[in-house]
């Protein structure tokens, strides 16, 4: 009989491509894959330790596996693996232990499913020799996510992402291309581009990010391309404006502020200011009206005082923003941030996280009521369980429609119709197919 393997995600979506890739590394002919919700001989949990709530939320969900398998053979891998091994095999229950390198040749370590007295540990010594491996998601009908970059060389004072993944790297172009190829032939309608630090490709290979998207909007059958995520000073005019005239390339751009304290951002070692940020932002507007832009905020960095977050407030409002993914800042062992003093108490980061999270939404209902009798191209996905069909539009807003299965997997013409509870949109198909 074939052995059941599961697979539980934690963190982003980097996490997501990698484990997909490490799940088809396990042979079909001797394993089968369920849900992690169903019973499984073999785990494998692939964590995040980007915060400390991160950290505690791979705690919790290692327990709870193996609470509900007792029997099951336990592996922990990625970041939080990497970065805290003695700590994960601590865990009463886990197997395997394996760092950044390591888990992409997991089935070399998994000898027997008999369940060990202590766990095993495997994890890169010097984080500066890992390699690069290619990864993609396949779990989506319409969307995979590929993994073009790893690594990071900047070194934020309160970021332990370097200590866990090491430095930037990528593969070719050539490489990603072929990859690309197969994702199409997949039958994948969209791509998105993840990494550690995107903009920071083809440092390992005397390329571009430019290079590469320019590349992959060549690609035969590939209808969508979109970026995860890019830092603003990495994000040059050259490639905003190739995002407003290549037709396969989403306007939707995702970029990490931080703060929009110029003092904090120093304090943050971030590697530009917020007139830069704001810079970015006018041009896409200036060049797209209708493109989404999402931006990255840490509450409670230390030292951050009241006129320091209301500077960050007045300044985000003052942009043409979609959405905020808000952050309280907690402490990594091993960063600079860690050791500073004039801390800020867990109460005034709640309540600085929630004026921010109310600003985030009233962003998103503004650019969903600008985007009212609009019409624009909808990606079907799947049903939900009111009877409907959802997708994202090419600027990143979630439209539904009643179900209909000759939907999923289209790119159809939709006129944005209403707003939802739910912060999203309904919608109307066109007569003209996209």
């Amino acid at each position: 009989m074939k052995k059941r393997v599961a697979f539980q995600t934690l963190g982003c979506k980097l996490n997501f491509a990698e484990t997909s890739t490490i799940a088809r590394s396990f042979s079909t002919e001797e394993y089968l894959r369920v849900s992690p919700d169903n019973e499984a001989d073999i785990f494998i949990i692939n964590t995040c330790s980007v915060t400390d709530t991160a950290d505690r939320k791979c705690r919790q969900a290692i327990r709870k596996i193996i609470n509900h398998n007792p029997h099951a053979f336990i592996a922990v891998v990625g970041c939080y693996a990497q970065l805290k091994p003695g700590e994960v095999a601590a865990i009463e229950g886990v197997d395997l232990v394996l760092g950044t390198d390591e888990k992409f040749d997991i089935t070399s370590y998994i000898s027997s499913l008999e369940k060990k007295k202590a766990a095993e540990i495997h994890y890169c010594d010097d984080i500066l020799k890992t390699e690069y491996h290619a990864s993609w998601s396949s779990n989506d009908r319409t969307r995979s996510f590929l993994k073009v970059q790893d690594g990071c060389d900047y070194h934020c004072s309160y970021c332990t992402v370097p200590l866990a993944r090491g430095s930037s790297r990528n593969q070719p172009v050539a490489e990603i291309i072929r990859e690309a190829g197969d994702i199409v032939a997949s039958g994948f309608r969209e791509i998105v581009l993840t990494g550690v630090n995107v903009g920071d490709f083809g440092k390992s290979t005397g390329e571009t990010l430019r290079d590469l998207l320019l590349s992959l909007c060549s690609v035969r059958g590939l209808e969508r391309l979109r970026l995860s995520s890019i830092e603003p000073n990495l994000l040059s005019n050259d490639i905003i404006e190739l995002i407003a005239n290549e037709e396969v390339l989403m306007p939707h751009v995702h970029m990490p502020l931080q703060s929009g304290s110029d003092r904090i951002l120093g304090l943050m070692k971030r590697r530009y200011n917020r007139d830069l940020f704001a810079g970015r932002v006018t041009r896409i507007k200036e060049l797209m009206p209708h493109a989404a832009i999402g931006a990255d905020v840490i509450v409670g960095f230390p030292g951050e005082s009241d006129d320091d977050f209301a500077d960050t407030y007045s300044f985000l409002s003052s942009l043409p923003l979609t959405y905020l993914h808000v952050f309280s800042y907690s402490p990594r062992p091993g960063t600079p941030a860690a050791t500073m003093t004039d801390k800020v108490t867990s109460k005034v980061k709640e309540q600085r996280s929630k004026q921010l999270i109310r600003l985030s939404e009233s962003f998103r209902m503004r650019f969903m009521r600008e985007n009212i009798g609009q019409s624009r191209s909808v990606l079907f996905e799947k049903k939900n369980a009111e009877g409907m069909i959802s997708g994202f539009t090419e600027n990143y807003i979630k439209t539904y429609l009643p179900y209909n299965k000759n939907l999923s997997g289209r790119i159809l013409s939709v006129t944005l119709k209403s707003i939802r509870e739910d912060g999203s949109m309904e919608g109307e198909i066109n007569e003209q197919r996209l």
